[in-house]
Parts: C-alpha cells; sequence; structure tokens
C-alpha cells in the first residue's frame, strides 16, 4: 500500500500542473487491488478544503469524487464508512464544514456520547452540542 498525500490527490483530480498532473494520474493508474493507494481521513478533509475552496467544486461533485474514491478497489479510505456518514451530513446542509462533519462522526463511530465545540454552526448543523 502506498501512502497518497493531499497535493498528489488534488494534481489528480484539478489536473491543473502538467508535470505534477501527469505523475500523479500515472501513479494513481498504476495502483491496483492488490497494491491500492491508502487516502487518510486528514488528506481527505484538505482535498475537499482544497476542491471547494480553490477550484469551486460544490458539494454535490465533491460527493461523486469521494464516493468513488470509497468504491474504487485501487484505494483504501481510512474509515470509509465514518466518511460516507459525513459526507451525507455534509451534502445535506449548506453550511456544514466537512471537517466538522467528520469530526462529529468520527466521536460517533468512537462510542462518544457526544462532540463538544465552541462552533455555533458545527452544533447547528453537524451535529455537535455547543459548549456554554
Amino acid at each position: 500500500m502506498i501512502g497518497l498525500d493531499t497535493n498528489v490527490l488534488v494534481r489528480y483530480f484539478a489536473q491543473d500542473d502538467v508535470t505534477q498532473s501527469r505523475k500523479a494520474t500515472a501513479l494513481m493508474e498504476s495502483l491496483t487491488a492488490e497494491q491500492p493507494g491508502y487516502v487518510s481521513q486528514v488528506a481527505l478533509v484538505e482535498v475537499v478544503w482544497v476542491l471547494g475552496r480553490c477550484y469551486g467544486v460544490d458539494r454535490e461533485q465533491m460527493k461523486d469524487i469521494i464516493d468513488s474514491m470509497i468504491a474504487t478497489k485501487e484505494l483504501v479510505v481510512e474509515s470509509a464508512d465514518t466518511v460516507r456518514k459525513a459526507l451525507r451530513v455534509f451534502v445535506a446542509s449548506a453550511k456544514a464544514d466537512f471537517a466538522d462533519c467528520l469530526i462529529e462522526r468520527s466521536g460517533h463511530a468512537a462510542e462518544c456520547e457526544y462532540t463538544v465545540t465552541f462552533d455555533g454552526t458545527a452544533a447547528r448543523v453537524a451535529g455537535m452540542r455547543l459548549l456554554k
């Protein structure tokens, strides 16, 4: 298995730098079910942030990208079930931040009673509990 950094994934999806995108594409196309690429939750959060902020990828497109990453046998996405659940919350709310959704769903998967935050928006839309 080969770990994939955010910048490799972004170059692959964005295809915005001729040299780096070509290298990223070659690497991604060389991955197999026997030798997959590994996408950590941290890298995934960064990919969502970069593609959304820098490239204008909307929530539905982001859902499609992440769903395709989870579905392919050539990639292993860390805690894929938790990522799917966070993605559903993210897409359902126009204000939810993917990182907040993943933090809350990761806490839930770890059997936390709840996740606290000072962020009012995260409390309202990502399922966290506001710490007062």
